[in-house]
């Protein structure tokens, strides 16, 4: 999530207030220190407009 967020440029707080987690808790997320639901992980999908198997994919 941090490499798709990085690439369009966004900062966690904005991006945080649009999916409707607190900055920090995005941050743990980034930080694969909390585990999202599928629901929240479609959220935040939706927020970049992207599938949610993007998350998963390899940046390589």
């Amino acid at each position: 999530m941090a490499r798709l967020r990085k690439e369009r440029e966004l900062k966690q707080e904005p991006l945080a207030e649009v999916a409707g987690f607190t900055q920090s808790y995005l941050s743990q997320i980034e930080n694969g220190r909390v585990n999202l639901t599928l629901l929240r992980l479609n959220d935040l999908a939706e927020c970049f407009q992207v599938s949610p198997i993007e998350f998963f994919k390899d940046p390589n």
